[in-house]
């Protein structure tokens, strides 16, 4: 695992538009029922990482307007909160993760919440390529940070290592400063999303 320098991991040399996986209706990657793209490639290289297969960059199949549609489709769903990037780097995916929250937001406007998670912490996004600020203002969660074996922690929600922070974006870029999340749903309303689900 090592850290990169501000700017020296760009998504436009390195992405190939490749996504490992698209999960809908989960509920495990944040909060309340949500779609998950699994997108393709990441340079962490992280120890102990439990989806390593999603390092190479082109790893999975090619992103498709096909599949964007699928996903948009699968958000009308009302019982779906939102959409949930995930990797492999979202961060390093910039090309094919703009086009789609850009798409969610268009088409839902602020009804459908955007989750990701990256291995770079939220200070390393705000000083590193344009296109990754880009990224930032699109979603409204973050989970940020390298996964550390040596702090794992199971017991953590969201998180699978104690340094990982799970960050308000919106409220982080209106204050200026580092914004910690505040769960909304409780336990019951997720059972209840999740029974609405199996029900249609």
């Amino acid at each position: 695992m090592r850290d990169p320098k501000p700017g020296e991991w760009l998504s436009d040399r390195l992405s190939q538009g490749y996504v490992a996986d698209y999960k809908p209706f989960m509920f495990v990657d944040g909060e309340g029922v949500r779609c998950s793209l699994y997108v393709s490639g990441c340079l962490f290289a992280c120890e102990g990482c439990f989806n390593r297969s999603t390092w190479g960059f082109r790893y999975g199949t090619p992103y498709t307007p096909e599949l964007e549609d699928r996903i948009i489709e699968d958000l009308r769903q009302p019982y779906v909160q939102g959409l949930t990037l995930l990797g492999g780097e979202p961060f390093l995916n910039t090309g094919v993760c703009l086009a789609l929250t850009r798409r969610v937001h268009a088409e839902f406007g602020t009804t459908k919440d955007i989750w990701s998670w990256s291995g770079y912490t939220y200070e390393e996004i705000l000083v590193d390529s344009d296109d990754k600020l880009e990224l930032l203002h699109e979603i409204d969660i973050l989970v940020d940070g390298r996964f550390e074996l040596a702090k794992k922690d199971s017991g953590l929600q969201f998180r699978g290592s104690s340094n990982q922070r799970i960050i308000d974006v919106r409220r982080s870029l209106a204050t200026g400063s580092t914004e910690l999340w505040a769960q909304r749903l409780d336990a019951t309303r997720q059972y209840e999303q999740l029974e609405k689900r199996a029900l249609i």
